[in-house]
């Protein structure tokens, strides 16, 4: 897996970002010992970048798409206005079990909500206006779930798009891997979305910020 972001600058950037909450730095440290795929984690930098977005906003309902073991999902929770909800969406069964035992103990216990399965199925169920959606799942499914959601977003609410440079591979003059090109794929239909306005950041894996016109 190519690394992106320089490891001095890396480390520079967590120097001058806050520090990550007790629960969180439990949860990071847990998943890189024990996960096997413990890359697919935000990690401090984006996880400061995901909190301060949501505290920007203040959102009321969040939705996540792809929980793993929860360390996104209770960032992003930093910012839910007071009788807010996150509901966030995972399709492994022992991800969500060890995600919602952080969320138990954490100081959102009862603000999120966890739905296993099918994030295709789960999402048309949720009868809410959504002010933040962060999308960091199965990358084929990325233009479906972003169709899903879109319709169901307030004007000036924001989508969150990760990996969208999926280790550089999008750079490649002809992309090859199936994730890849769907990630492109993805890409090029949110840039010709006129409904939408976007900035791409290079941050970590590359996170796409999708403001809904």
């Amino acid at each position: 897996m190519t690394e992106l972001i320089d490891d001095q600058i890396q480390v520079y950037a967590e120097r001058f970002s806050a520090d990550e909450p007790p629960i969180l730095e439990e949860i990071n440290t847990f998943t890189q010992a024990n996960h096997p795929h413990a890359h697919m984690l935000s990690g401090r930098l984006q996880g400061r970048f995901l909190s301060m977005i949501s505290s920007l906003l203040k959102p009321v309902q969040i939705l996540e798409i792809g929980t793993f073991t929860g360390y996104s999902a209770l960032c992003l929770a930093e910012g839910l206005a007071p009788g807010g909800s996150l509901h966030t969406i995972e399709l492994r069964k022992e991800d969500a079990a060890a995600a919602q035992a952080y969320f138990n103990r954490s100081a959102y216990a009862d603000q999120i909500r966890l739905h296993v399965g099918e994030a295709a199925s789960i999402i048309p169920q949720l009868p809410f206006t959504w002010d933040l959606v962060f999308i960091d799942a199965d990358k084929t499914g990325y233009v479906e779930y972003y169709e899903l959601v879109l319709p169901r977003l307030r004007k000036g609410g924001l989508i969150l798009a990760d990996n969208v440079l999926f280790h550089g591979q999008v750079l490649e003059p002809v992309i090859s891997g199936k994730n890849a090109k769907a990630i492109h794929a993805f890409n090029e239909h949110v840039k010709a979305d006129n409904r939408v306005s976007t900035s791409l950041l290079t941050l970590r894996d590359g996170l796409l910020l999708i403001r809904k016109k």
